[in-house]
């Protein structure tokens, strides 16, 4: 009787996480399949193969619509903001992690307070230091925006996982003669690497998928983001849906690969947050 039970709870489960897959992932493969579709293919039999694999959707958007400028836009915006915050919010977690002093504890909460502020409730102050920056219609302006993204979850991650790494090392360190950023950089940093990979994939993720800041802050082709270009995208190919889907693949492709290179390290630095608290 007990072998039957665990005989039908494996059976259970595994229909669960089957059933999981198929409807997290299939929207995603029915676009990419899509892609390489007619439209006539695509109103006429969606969930068939294409006829044909070629690429001419994909070149056409690259030599037509300048996407290759969209996309290093993309990667250079996101990849500044994202480097830049996980240096300033590993110093922030770090020193709260490791050192005793008067409102630690009310730093930690007002950042991790930042978590329930929505984000456009501050569209009106970061608007007006923009301008009064001079930076409206320029990517360091996004940057500048990206910088404050992510900022509570990632000290949460990264305070966590300081934490975790033994005071005795640090100690042991400063014995020798280290100072407090070769404690930093030389003892502590390679120790919380996987803290640091997680906070740094969702940032990215967040930054690479933002579309209220880039529509507000950026007006000439020359400093659009993918994800403002996609909606652009999806008004005029309105009735082209292979563009349509080949354009998608384009923007979402990048962080589903990031992603899932990463994703044992997040899984394991989440949980591990999780249980520390």
């Amino acid at each position: 009787m007990n072998k039957t039970k665990k005989i039908l709870s494996k059976i259970f489960t595994y229909v669960v996480i089957v059933f999981t897959i198929i409807v997290s992932t299939f929207p995603i493969i029915w676009v990419i399949i899509s892609s390489f579709k007619t439209n006539g293919e695509i109103l006429s039999s969606p969930f068939s193969l294409p006829s044909s694999i070629n690429f001419d959707a994909y070149m056409y958007l690259f030599e037509k619509y300048d996407f290759l400028t969209y996309a290093i836009n993309s990667i250079l915006i996101t990849s500044v903001a994202t480097l830049g915050s996980l240096i300033i919010y590993a110093l922030g977690a770090y020193v709260i992690a490791k050192y005793d002093f008067p409102g630690k504890n009310l730093f930690y909460v007002l950042f991790t307070l930042t978590l329930l502020v929505p984000a456009h409730s501050r569209t009106q102050p970061i608007f007006s230091l923009i301008m009064k920056l001079n930076l409206y219609n320029t990517r360091e302006a996004l940057m500048l925006v990206y910088l404050s993204g992510g900022m509570a979850m990632s000290m949460f991650i990264l305070k966590s996982t300081f934490m975790a790494i033994p005071k005795s090392f640090d100690e042991a360190a400063s014995i020798e003669g280290a100072g407090f950023f070769k404690v930093f950089y030389k003892i502590n940093l390679p120790l919380a690497k996987n803290g640091l990979l997680t906070a740094g994939v969702l940032m990215f993720l967040a930054n690479w998928n933002e579309y209220y800041y880039a529509s507000l802050l950026t007006t000439s082709t020359q400093n659009r983001t993918l994800p403002v270009v996609m909606l652009l995208f999806n008004e005029a190919f309105s009735y082209d849906y292979t563009l349509t889907f080949a354009a998608l693949v384009i923007v979402a492709l990048p962080g589903i690969i990031i992603y899932s290179i990463a994703q044992e390290q997040v899984q394991e630095s989440l949980a591990s947050s999780g249980i520390k608290g």
